[in-house]
């Protein structure tokens, strides 16, 4: 089963889209950093445990890789350098909504995607409706999501 890296941004966004269920159906396994469950999903996020999301622990030496990466790229945040280099030791996909690390990510050679690309799966995987996603993506909006709002328009009205 394909494994996929996630940060907590995308993570928070399907939650406020009500896509937990959809996206745990897809076929992947999704997971993210220990270190990162604990600091930034656990209090309000822990549930998604129970839906299927796996918490990886990092060795040591992928948590100073992901340091040592941190003196080259500052707009990035250590948490999102840590997803960022489990997905590159696993040799699997990442998902952020971080643009910062988007650039990192496609500059270190680890194949990446966001929330949009999550959603277009749920799609073509027909878990979700087009009107379905365009609540969801409505609900991401209301609740603050950052996500490039004319991609969104493009990829629900074209689909």
């Amino acid at each position: 089963m394909l494994l996929i890296i996630s940060d907590a941004s995308v993570l928070i966004d399907i939650e406020c889209g009500e896509l937990t269920s959809a996206m745990f159906s897809l076929p992947w396994q999704f997971a993210v950093p220990d270190i990162l469950f604990s600091e930034e999903l656990s209090d309000r996020h822990g549930h998604l445990s129970k839906f299927g999301l796996i918490s990886k622990t990092m060795s040591g030496e992928l948590v100073a890789e992901a340091y040592s990466l941190r003196q080259k790229y500052v707009k990035t945040s250590v948490n999102d350098l840590l997803a960022l280099t489990l997905a590159k030791n696993e040799k699997c996909q990442l998902l952020t909504g971080d643009k910062a690390l988007r650039e990192v990510a496609k500059e270190l050679s680890v194949d990446v995607h966001g929330t949009i690309w999550l959603v277009e799966q749920m799609l073509q995987s027909k878990q979700i409706t087009v009107g379905f996603a365009r609540i969801s993506f409505q609900r991401m909006k209301d609740a603050g999501s950052r996500l490039p709002w004319d991609e969104v328009e493009k990829m629900v009205y074209n689909f």
